[in-house]
């Protein structure tokens, strides 16, 4: 049997975005930006798409901007607040330690090559959320931008980013969140949770790969990375994916409209995955307990490699991974388990296992009945564990 259980990595494309998309490539195949009818029918659409997008996070469409996905939402929200905040002369930024590749990266090359000052957040070890006073006590007068991402990609912990938001709104400080894998999975209103930007990705709610969005608060202007035409107001050259923004719509919509529905079944889901997983010795659950995702599941098997582990389970058919699919092909531990204080050794035994709509009960049992004979295997030829046993 197989189990795909990667969906953090990416998701199957529903059936609903498939068919919303075919229309755009035989019928509706203009270019938005021309004057002559096909080319108003891809506008028309554009417009209807964004519309949508904008109800969907509480927003107003002159607020959204289509994006190649969420990589590059969060490059234009951090470089575009960034470069407002360098012309006022303030050159701080606060993130946390646990955030994505596509945030941290960004804020290296500004510490680097442009000498701003960055502070990464720690963490609760056992919960992977940051503490609200220490937040409040890394302010300072010089801080130009808030950027924390709203669940995390591989532990799955929620922030608190409304009262976070809070705070940034009182101080007048822009507040960029990294939603990725929230959106589609727990209520995302942009009002509510007091954000200025909020990227997301369609592959993560299945949409299609390739394009997301960047929903950015009027007040905040927005510096276009990419330069040309005056597409998207100005905020993004080059010819619109209208294909892929519709399918995103149509798969956000989708996903909202059974959205409690479908969080409380892979809830349940997740919930016998921990549950049986952790009767295994010396297993640790990374990520707090109920301030997850619901569909996230992630431990440490101490005493095992997680690359093994992986290679392992895809010969009984279960798609899974050691931790973000951006840093997959790399050999040191994940940032983030080691951001929750997790030595070396222990963090390179870590699984996640991330569940969807289309994730069956099945699945589950597979997994379970599958992956306490493969640690068993993988901790007899371990030296590491015999030495643990030893103690």
């Amino acid at each position: 049997m197989n189990a795909y259980l990667d969906n953090a990595a990416t998701t199957k494309l529903s059936q609903t975005a498939k068919t919303a998309m075919l229309p755009l490539f035989d019928e509706i195949y203009g270019n938005p930006s021309s004057l002559h009818q096909w080319g108003q029918m891809a506008a028309q659409e554009l417009t209807r798409t964004r519309e949508s997008a904008a109800r969907s996070l509480g927003a107003n469409p002159r607020e959204i901007t289509f994006t190649a996905g969420g990589s590059e939402a969060n490059n234009q929200a951090i470089f575009s607040c960034a470069h407002l905040g360098e012309k006022a002369g303030k050159k701080h930024i606060i993130s946390t330690a646990i955030e994505h590749h596509a945030v941290l990266h960004c804020l290296e090359t500004l510490e680097k090559e442009q000498n701003f000052q960055i502070t990464l957040l720690p963490v609760d070890p056992d919960t992977g959320i940051i503490a609200i006073a220490d937040f409040e006590a890394a302010i300072t007068d010089q801080t130009c931008l808030v950027t924390i991402m709203m669940a995390n990609n591989e532990i799955g912990s929620i922030q608190p980013i409304q009262k976070i938001g809070a705070i940034c709104r009182a101080k007048k400080i822009p507040f960029h969140t990294d939603a990725v894998q929230a959106v589609g999975h727990i209520p995302v209103d942009v009002n509510e949770l007091n954000v200025d930007m909020l990227s997301l990705s369609a592959h993560k709610f299945h949409g299609p790969k390739g394009v997301g969005a960047l929903y950015c608060r009027r007040s905040v202007p927005l510096r276009p990375l990419l330069r040309g035409g005056a597409q998207e107001r100005n905020r993004r050259a080059g010819t619109e994916n209208l294909p892929a923004i519709v399918g995103m719509a149509a798969a956000l919509e989708e996903e909202l409209a059974e959205l409690d529905a479908t969080a409380a079944r892979i809830e349940n889901f997740r919930n016998q995955l921990i549950a049986g997983l952790c009767k295994i010795e010396k297993t640790r659950l990374n990520g707090d307990a109920t301030s997850r995702l619901p569909g996230n599941v992630n431990v440490c098997f101490e005493g095992i490699e997680g690359e093994s582990l992986l290679l392992m389970l895809d010969m009984q058919g279960i798609a899974a991974s050691s931790g973000s699919a951006c840093t997959s092909g790399s050999l040191d531990p994940s940032h983030v388990l080691l951001a929750l204080g997790l030595p070396h050794e222990i963090a390179h035994g870590s699984l996640r296992l991330s569940l969807s709509r289309y994730t069956t009960q099945e699945e589950i049992d597979h997994a379970l009945a599958v992956i306490p004979g493969i640690v068993e295997k993988l901790r007899a030829m371990s030296p590491v564990w015999d030495r643990l046993q030893r103690g």
